[in-house]
């Protein structure tokens, strides 16, 4: 297995893939906590099922790498900075990142220049949602597991743009979430009637389920979002 790091526009860039190639690219966006090892090792496992993964710094516009310990009473400036600093994205922003991704890669030999997957949590579900849209000869497969904001009044809005896309679609809602309540659910699903997407709720289980480090962990659904994920991608995806 090949890591490295990269700065691309600016943006530090978690990169990993097997040796060889060309691999199928697979943009991986962060949740609020920003990159930690917890996320680069769920990109490793991604890349050892055949993927050149990139897990870009989203934070990066400013200034800020890696927030640290966000979970218990002592953590609490933390959380406030990692509020302020999802608050600071928006869609527009976050696709002038995903075009610097797809350019990199497209520069790098051991990445394919053919079909792309995209898979985001928490709050960049609606980021891999919506890069489907905005390349939409390219993405062919993208996952949102708990995301959020992903039914809005805006133009923007992700359950528009999985409609201006080429993708297959993949959604893991969580039954016990306050960021993305149940009673946002039903609405969602309806308006991608249509659309090539699974939209599963995971009963029983809350917001953050698939994080291996993270209170909310549960093993079982993890797996099963994993067994999800990767039959997604093996499905629109060719791996080498």
């Amino acid at each position: 297995m090949i890591e490295r790091k990269a700065s691309i526009g600016g943006m530090s860039t978690f990169i990993c893939h097997p040796e060889g190639g060309p691999h199928p690219v697979v943009l991986f966006f962060m949740d609020a906590p920003g990159i930690r090892e917890e996320l680069r090792a769920m990109a490793r496992r991604l890349a050892e099922a055949g993927y050149y993964v990139m897990l870009p710094n989203l934070y990066h516009r400013e200034g800020v790498e890696e927030l640290g310990p966000f979970i218990g009473e002592a953590a609490a400036e933390t959380r406030k900075l990692m509020f302020a600093l999802m608050g600071s994205l928006n869609i527009p922003l976050v696709m002038e990142d995903a075009s610097a991704l797809v350019a990199f890669a497209d520069a790098d030999p051991a990445a394919s220049k053919g079909a792309i997957g995209t898979v985001g949590y928490c709050m960049s579900g609606q980021y891999a949602i919506c890069a489907a849209a905005g390349f939409p000869d390219r993405v062919r497969a993208a996952a949102s597991i708990y995301g959020v904001r992903l039914k809005t009044d805006a133009p923007d809005s992700p359950h528009l743009a999985a409609r201006r896309s080429n993708a297959e679609f993949y959604v893991a809602w969580a039954e016990i979430d306050h960021y993305a309540p149940m009673a946002e659910f039903a609405p969602f699903k309806d308006s991608l009637d249509g659309v090539n997407a699974e939209v599963e709720l995971y009963e029983g289980v809350e917001h953050g389920f698939a994080f291996p480090e993270r209170p909310a962990y549960d093993r079982d659904a993890a797996e099963r979002h994993w067994e999800r994920l990767l039959a997604l991608f093996a499905r629109n995806l060719k791996v080498q």
